[in-house]
């Protein structure tokens, strides 16, 4: 009777990396460097050493062979509001790409709060991540100190940071918001009305300026359109609403720089008892989940989420492999137009009644 080959493996004690070797008949270092970069190896040696793994029960250490190469396996994201459903298929595409290089993440939520940015400046500086993916549109600083100083692979993702020295990854905003309003411009409107994101945010000048852009494309001046501050909320989008219903000459389509704001505007104006889009017309902007569970649903501009995360993650990778050089590039997605229920053809302009048109005086002869 033949006896099937004893694992090199005491039952109380874990399996070890020599134990590994003796089976697939290889040397400890061998073993190593199959698990640490298989690459290297021939195809047999790798699948030797693999299923001595598997029969072992071998378990590497992970922790231990990190911090005899100094590294940590981790990313820091920095994300300035946690609670803004936007980030969640950005984190998504991010995690998605890290987890399949072997690196985990660190969420260091900002709650927009600028006091919290020296944790985070202080969780680098003390090698605690390999790699930082900002999508806060700035980089870090406090106590005296910037995220720079910490000398750690470096991208920018969502909100572009000017003059970085970095790469970067962002959707085409103004070209998007210029096609908004050509699409308004093709179903009769001619009045507007823009909801801005903070007036200090990079994505809202983008895409004011795309929206000024399309009113110039289509020949119409700019004060054929009324501006209303908001702050990429839905209470600011509420409040324009309701400056909005007290006016007596209505824009008949609205655009607001983010979804957010859309959305407390069109529930707004649906509740005072406004048709849209009969009588008024919304767009938005990001395409969130919420977007598509609107009454009616929302017409907005489509971010790739998931592939600006992935994207942003994977130079990151690259940068911390060492297989790319920091440099100031920029990548530029493109994002969509979604036609949903909330916009359509620009309202009839009111008659004059039959009265006012009999007392109308006659021309001269």
């Amino acid at each position: 009777m033949t006896v099937p080959p004893r694992t090199p493996r005491a039952s109380t004690r874990p399996a070890r990396i020599a134990d590994v070797a003796r089976l697939a008949g290889v040397s400890p270092a061998t073993v190593s460097r199959t698990l640490a970069n298989p690459d290297i190896v021939t195809t047999e040696t790798r699948q030797r050493v693999i299923e001595a793994v598997r029969r072992t029960g071998y378990v590497p250490n992970i922790a231990g062979r990190n911090l005899r190469a100094q590294r940590s396996m981790m990313v820091l994201v920095v994300v300035p509001d946690i609670a803004n459903p936007f980030f969640a298929e950005v984190l998504r595409g991010i995690d998605d790409t890290l987890s399949a290089a072997g690196y985990g993440l660190i969420i260091g939520n900002l709650n927009n709060a600028t006091a919290k940015e020296a944790r985070y400046v202080d969780l680098v500086s003390a090698g605690q991540v390999d790699g930082v993916l900002l999508l806060n549109g700035h980089i870090p600083e406090g106590n005296g100190r910037n995220l720079r100083d910490a000398n750690v692979p470096m991208v920018a993702a969502c909100e572009r940071i000017p003059g970085a020295d970095f790469p970067q990854v962002e959707i085409r905003n103004r070209e998007a918001a210029r096609r908004v309003i050509a699409h308004l411009v093709t179903l009769g409107h001619r009045r507007f009305g823009y909801i801005s994101g903070p007036s200090n945010n990079i994505l809202e000048r983008e895409r004011a300026a795309g929206f000024r852009e399309g009113l110039a494309d289509a020949g119409l001046p700019l004060t054929s359109a009324s501006f209303f501050d908001g702050d990429f909320t839905f209470r600011t989008g509420a409040e324009a609403a309701r400056v909005v219903l007290a006016m007596d000459v209505r824009p008949t389509a609205i655009f607001a720089a983010n979804d957010e704001m859309a959305i407390g505007f069109l529930k707004t104006v649906h509740a005072a008892g406004l048709r849209i889009p009969a009588d008024l017309s919304i767009v938005g902007f990001d395409a969130i989940e919420y977007a598509d569970y609107c009454e009616p649903t929302l017409t907005t501009v489509h971010q790739p989420r998931h592939t600006i995360g992935a994207t942003a993650a994977a130079q990151l990778v690259e940068l911390m492999s060492g297989r790319a050089r920091r440099e100031p590039r920029v990548t530029r997605l493109d994002a969509s137009l979604l036609l949903r229920q909330s916009t359509g053809p620009a309202p009839a302009p009111p008659q004059r009644s039959n009265r006012t048109r009999r007392h109308r005086r006659s021309p001269p002869s």
